[in-house]
């Protein structure tokens, strides 16, 4: 059995892939690793130019619509058979050096993931605020052990990949959740830093609505694996301001107010509302399992 598997997700990169493609194989051929490589439904020479590639080491799909990033990533995983996959972008901004050093930190610390720290490589004030945010949301929600939740380069554990892509997202999101989720079950996520060069042609697809797609995803996972975490936070902040509002209200001789009530009965429904999805919470874990 290979002992890792390259995945690819591929949308448009004709020229990418002609110009990286050769250096792609000749690196797994020397190191016998699997390339995959996804065409996300690609409405340029992007099959053509896979289709020609005859290699031992080479595997390509074809999917004949596109299902996004996450939903290409998903594909590969599903296809391989390496006790390890690592993902890379199509558009050439990895150096193939880092495979090699991302697959000996997972295999010398026995770790279940390991993400390729980019550093503060975002390009742009407006995207470097965007992962500033998504970073610090998902820490406010949950203990993160890493930095750059979004890098498009990981490795992990192909078993863990397989039993886990199921509660991520097919969007641009997909690179941020599948490290919550296994930060969540509480299997080793490590980083260790990786350098990135710009891209040499295609387009990016990343934008304001790829961040808020991530956010909402993040959130989806808190709820899943600690939705007490939410739900009684925020039954703390309502009844905390409820309280607030109505006693000095009630020490000035008015009574009790409507607005104070307001607030502590919205907290105390916010947490039975935890209660209860904390025990659907645990349901879903055990199915996982």
């Amino acid at each position: 059995m290979t002992a890792l598997s390259i995945i690819v997700p591929a949308y448009n990169e004709e020229k990418a892939l002609q110009q990286h493609l050769p250096s792609w194989l000749d690196f797994c051929g020397k190191n016998n690793f699997k390339l995959i490589i996804v065409d996300d439904g690609s409405k340029d020479g992007t099959s053509k130019v896979l289709g020609a590639v005859q290699d031992p080491c080479f595997s390509f799909i074809r999917n004949k619509v596109n299902k996004g990033y996450g939903g290409a990533i998903k594909t590969g995983i599903e296809a391989a058979d390496s006790k390890y996959v690592v993902t890379m972008d199509a558009d050439g901004q990895h150096y193939l050096e880092d495979i090699e050093k991302l697959y000996k930190e997972i295999t010398a610390k026995d770790a279940d993931m390991v993400v390729g720290n980019r550093g503060n490589r975002a390009s742009g004030l407006y995207r470097r605020l965007g992962k500033w945010m998504i970073r610090t949301i998902a820490r406010i929600l949950m203990p993160l052990p890493i930095k750059d939740i979004n890098s498009g380069m990981k490795i992990c554990n192909t078993s863990l990949a397989k039993k886990y892509i199921r509660l991520c997202p097919d969007s641009m999101a997909y690179s941020d959740t599948i490290a919550l989720v296994f930060i969540s079950q509480k299997h080793l996520v490590l980083e260790t830093p990786i350098q990135v060069r710009e891209r040499t042609s295609g387009k990016s697809t990343i934008s304001t609505r790829t961040a808020f797609e991530t956010i909402s995803e993040i959130i989806n996972i808190v709820v899943l694996f600690n939705p007490t975490r939410i739900f009684f936070s925020l039954a703390f902040l309502f009844i905390l301001a409820g309280i607030g509002w109505g006693i000095p209200i009630v020490l000035l001789g008015k009574g009790v107010s409507v607005g104070a009530m307001l607030g502590i009965v919205t907290g105390i429904i916010f947490f039975f509302l935890g209660l209860i999805a904390g025990q659907l919470s645990m349901m879903r874990r055990e199915n996982l399992k």
